[in-house]
């Protein structure tokens, strides 16, 4: 079972910002960008969200042989203000991502998908705004095309609710955790300098 705390990420006491990797997206584009951000600290050093640099927790949790793997990152451009949403549709390995403002709605999410068998959701303080249920590996509906399609369009709805007015959001998400594609991805072992080759610290070391 996900738990808010399996989402913390700490930088250490001492200070109340940290400069952190994060994957920034480009609308329209698969690439994505490695930039650095200074995002705020919680208690006890804890890296959070930033309405303000328009940045979001992003996790990749192993879903097929229940390792246990997570990575968790930070991507910027989505536009969320609140709430959460994930998905089993990631390629290529379709594991679950969430991506999210709060560990609390990020572990429900994460939680309903869980229950369901695996499909696309949209979550607010602890509430589900719309879902998709794709009980076939996680990937596809045994539902009538005219049934899916609904829930596709209300989750759309759901998600500008949230803040998010990109064009083709559901496949910017989906394509968050392919680490053959520039610049910076995040798979279940971490982040991933796609260009490099290599996995690096989701905090950047002076």
């Amino acid at each position: 079972k996900l738990k808010p705390e399996d989402f913390t990420v700490r930088a250490g006491a001492g200070t109340d910002r940290v400069r952190v990797r994060v994957i920034e997206i480009m609308e329209g584009k698969v690439g994505t960008k490695n930039v650095a951000v200074d995002l705020p600290l919680g208690p006890g050093g804890t890296i959070l969200a930033s309405r303000e640099h328009d940045v979001a927790k992003v996790a990749v949790i192993e879903r097929h042989h229940a390792t246990g793997t997570m990575g968790i990152g930070f991507v910027k451009g989505f536009g969320f203000t609140a709430g959460a949403v994930a998905s089993t549709v990631a390629h290529d390995s379709h594991n679950l991502l969430i991506v999210g403002m709060n560990d609390k709605d990020m572990a429900y999410a994460g939680e309903v998908l869980a229950q369901c068998g695996g499909g696309m959701v949209a979550v607010r303080d602890g509430a589900v705004l719309a879902l998709v249920e794709l009980p076939i590996a996680g990937l596809q509906s045994d539902r009538p095309v005219e049934e899916v399609s609904r829930q596709v369009e209300k989750l759309a709805r759901a998600w500008k609710d949230l803040g998010c007015h990109l064009v083709s959001p559901f496949m910017t998400m989906a394509l968050l955790s392919l680490p053959v594609l520039p610049e910076l991805r995040l798979t279940n072992r971490g982040l991933v300098d796609t260009l490099g080759f290599k996995f690096v610290d989701l905090v950047v070391r002076a």
